[in-house]
């Protein structure tokens, strides 16, 4: 329901936004020294009546579109290595813009890496490393999928007695969805498994493992590290909310996911993404505990644009996710001009608290 509500909102904001020309004026004051841009999945669109997780996935047409957009809006893509010196030029001529895809899905490389390659871009993948081992748990697709089947599901209480939802019709499945999407978001990753056994077992999907047809595996980051335009960051071990851990395990998930990539690849890994990334999933601790680690930069989801004051707070940066449920040219303008987010952040420029 949250995020059908914050869908209804955005696309309120963009309307107005587009009846009012405020992305024109306001431009200037929202764009700021340059962004982020923050990818998950690329693969042909397909529309499907229960898709929770789409928002996370664009069409390689709306790949091309945001790049062919970016060069005509005057943007110069950089690499995130270039980030850093970026944030603190004096009178940058043009805004940058970064690319960025999270937790290593295996379309960027069959889908996405085209398009790139045709834009000559720079970009970086996330890479969460036991998804690359084939360890670790795509827990929203295999709850999507779990939902998808069901017509109704027992959630086992910690006490008490059991939490039935229905999951018949596509609103009910919605619903289902976003309540033990909530549950689960709340929970340490050592204890999503209590969860999501029993969902298989209802559902009867077994013990298969989604990140094995869904994410790249070593052999393929390899050879897709050899590309120079490529840069490789971190991502976690495991992909947890990282508030919901303790301290000693938030450090273990952010410095050895480092070393394990690096490890693999024979390459440094200088940059890391908070899974998740919000406010509820990050916070000083983590940014803390993040640059103790030796990394130059590291990216939320807390959605804004880069502006010089960010040369503090490279550890904290924000991004502007690119959602598969607004793949249309004006929507993407209003976001590169910063203006939706400007507003939604109460015109705030840095916001890191």
């Amino acid at each position: 329901m949250a995020r059908s509500l914050r869908h209804r909102l955005y696309s309120l904001g963009f309307a107005v936004i587009e009846a009012t020309g405020a992305d024109h004026w306001l431009g200037p004051l929202t764009t700021g020294r340059g962004v982020i841009l923050m990818f998950h999945r690329v693969r042909p669109w397909k529309a499907r009546p229960f898709a929770p997780n789409q928002m996370l996935e664009i069409s390689p047409e709306f790949l091309d579109l945001c790049l062919s957009t970016l060069k005509a809006m005057g943007f110069r893509l950089i690499s995130l290595d270039d980030v850093p010196h970026a944030v603190r030029e004096r009178a940058p001529n043009h805004p940058f813009a970064v690319l960025t895809f999270d937790d290593g899905y295996r379309d960027n490389l069959e889908f996405g890496l085209p398009v790139l390659r045709k834009h000559s871009a720079p970009w970086t993948i996330y890479v969460t490393s036991q998804f690359a081992e084939g360890t670790g748990r795509l827990w929203w697709l295999e709850l999507e999928e779990a939902v998808a089947t069901l017509p109704e599901i027992r959630i086992c209480a910690p006490a008490g007695p059991p939490i039935l939802l229905r999951s018949k019709t596509v609103r009910e499945k919605l619903d289902a969805f976003t309540a033990i999407y909530g549950m689960m978001r709340r929970k340490p990753q050592a204890e999503l498994e209590t969860l999501l056994q029993p969902l298989r077992e209802q559902a009867g999907t077994g013990g298969a493992n989604a990140v094995w047809e869904h994410c790249l595996s070593w052999d393929e980051l390899r050879a897709l590290g050899e590309d120079s335009s490529v840069t490789v960051g971190a991502h976690t071990l495991s992909h947890p909310v990282l508030a919901n851990e303790s301290l000693n395990s938030s450090r273990r998930e952010i410095a050895q996911s480092r070393l394990v990539i690096e490890q693999h690849l024979r390459r440094p890994v200088r940059h890391f993404a908070y899974p998740f990334g919000d406010r509820s999933a990050v916070g000083p601790r983590e940014f803390e505990v993040t640059m103790a680690a030796g990394y130059s930069t590291a990216v939320t989801t807390r959605p804004g644009h880069i502006f010089s004051a960010h040369a503090d707070h490279l550890h904290a940066l924000p991004r502007v996710s690119i959602n598969g449920l607004f793949q249309n040219e004006h929507a993407l303008r209003s976001l590169l001009t910063g203006t939706a987010l400007f507003l939604s952040n109460g015109a705030r420029r840095v916001n890191v608290g």
